[in-house]
Formats: structure tokens, C-alpha cells, sequence
């Protein structure tokens, strides 16, 4: 193998500015009326975080009608919604995403919404799509559950 050759093959881990790694998305905050962050719609979104997507309350965090936050699977990853007067109005296609490791987990989530939204109509679920662009295909999926932003969800998958 070439020294170019290789150098494709293995990217570069980290960036200059970087050498400890990549910088890594770690929350991403909404603004809500008061109300949805009261006990009853608290307890709604708590229940469609953990059941669709596995995220849970840290409910140290949770003040009622202030603020809830949810842990995305790992500590410092997660959603932190708060009550504001001028709360966030957003068009459908904005969004904030995250990626999967597998097709089938991704499978996994769509199954998961399309069961909750038996329940529940407020899910708004745009089903899985794939984009193809010969060098990768991007699978996805949006869900939007009460929030004012849609969630997507990705998984990247690299011909072989």
C-alpha cells in the first residue's frame, strides 16, 4: 500500500486544535411553555423519551414547571428543557439529530415510535428514508413528540 494510499485509508483522528479527540455535541437546550414542563406533560414526555429512544430524566435536574432534563443514554449527552415566557417556535424541518450504529437499531426506534403513536397521536413520525449517494447511504428517520424541534435519527452506511 502507498504512504497516499494509507493515509485514505486511515483518517486523521483528531485536529489540530484538537489532540484529545473531536469536540462532540453534548446537548441541545429548547425553550417551552411552563406548562408542558408540569407534572402531567412532564410525565408524557418522560414516557416517549424512555420508551422510543431509551433517554431518561435526570430528575435532580427537574424542577416542575422550570426545567427537565433528559440524559441521551450517557451523562453528558442530553436534552435540557426550560419553561420561557417567548417559548421556541420552530418550522418542521429543523431538527437536531443523532447517529446509530446499526441499520436494525434504527429499524429498532421506527418500530418503537410507530408502537407509541398507537397510543399517542401527538407523535409526528417521518418514517425511514434512505438517500444514496454511492459513497454512502444515509438512513433516517424524524420524530417530533411535544417539543417544538424534530429529532433525527441516522445511521451511515459505507458500501463494502
Amino acid at each position: 500500500m502507498t504512504a497516499k494510499a494509507s493515509a485514505r485509508a486511515t483518517p486523521r483522528a483528531t485536529h489540530p486544535y484538537y489532540p484529545s479527540g473531536h469536540p462532540r455535541f453534548n446537548h441541545v437546550a429548547l425553550s417551552l411553555p411552563a406548562d408542558l414542563l408540569g407534572r402531567e406533560s412532564r410525565e408524557d414526555i418522560c414516557r416517549f423519551f424512555d420508551q422510543v429512544l431509551g433517554f431518561t430524566e435526570l430528575p435532580t435536574m427537574t424542577e416542575d414547571r422550570r426545567r427537565l432534563v433528559l440524559s441521551c443514554v450517557h451523562w453528558d449527552q442530553f436534552i435540557y428543557l426550560v419553561a420561557e415566557d417567548t417559548p421556541m417556535e420552530c418550522p418542521r424541518p429543523d431538527h437536531f439529530g443523532f447517529s446509530v450504529g446499526s441499520l436494525e437499531e434504527l429499524h429498532a426506534i421506527a418500530a418503537r415510535a410507530k408502537a407509541f403513536r398507537a397510543t399517542d397521536e401527538r407523535l409526528t413520525l417521518i418514517d425511514l428514508e434512505a438517500d444514496d449517494q454511492k459513497v454512502v447511504t444515509i438512513h433516517s428517520l424524524y420524530l417530533r413528540y411535544v417539543l417544538p424541534m424534530m429529532c433525527e435519527f441516522q445511521y451511515w452506511e459505507f458500501p463494502q
